[in-house]
């Protein structure tokens, strides 16, 4: 990933496109005092440079019937370069686990699982991630809400580069 020096254009784009990613090319280059076509230029450069890696649709998950929400902390029994990311890769093919986390300290990795129901959870816990290989021990946390879900980094904490 190349090195992009970010000024205060850059991070008023960063920090519009974290809070909404479907905003008009017009109205991110209003927003950034800049005109259109450079506004483009620059959301290019950072896509090419690897700061934006993608857009997404902030979903809500119990409108689809995802009812809970578990966090998984997994000790695996082999610390191996190649057992870890056999694991991380497991993980990764998983649809339930969506996020993956590897730790250091007693915990390998936290897992946040998502399941329909605290039965469709104990269901992936006992027949794939008590199962899969190199599994050690799973200590599970069921979330009873969430407070705070924001997506990316503080924009606004950046250090200016020199303008």
């Amino acid at each position: 990933m190349q090195r992009v020096k970010l000024d205060r254009v850059d991070r008023q784009i960063l920090a519009d496109l974290q809070a909404d990613g479907r905003i008009t090319n017009v109205d991110l280059a209003r927003r950034a005092g800049i005109s259109a076509p450079p506004c483009l230029r620059r959301v290019r450069a950072l896509e090419d440079a690897g700061i934006i890696r993608g857009y997404h649709a902030a979903i809500d998950p119990g409108a689809l019937g995802y009812n809970v929400t578990v966090f998984a902390q997994v000790a695996l029994n082999s610390h191996a370069e190649g057992d870890l990311k056999a694991f991380e890769d497991r993980a990764a093919a998983w649809p339930e686990v969506r996020e993956c986390y590897m730790l250091a300290g007693e915990t390998d990795f936290l897992l946040k699982v998502v399941a329909r129901d605290w039965e469709d959870y104990q269901k992936f816990l006992t027949t794939r991630l008590t199962a899969a290989p190199n599994v050690g021990h799973v200590t599970t946390a069921l979330a009873i809400r969430s407070a705070k879900q924001e997506p990316g980094v503080p924009i606004s904490t950046i250090a200016p580069e020199r303008e």
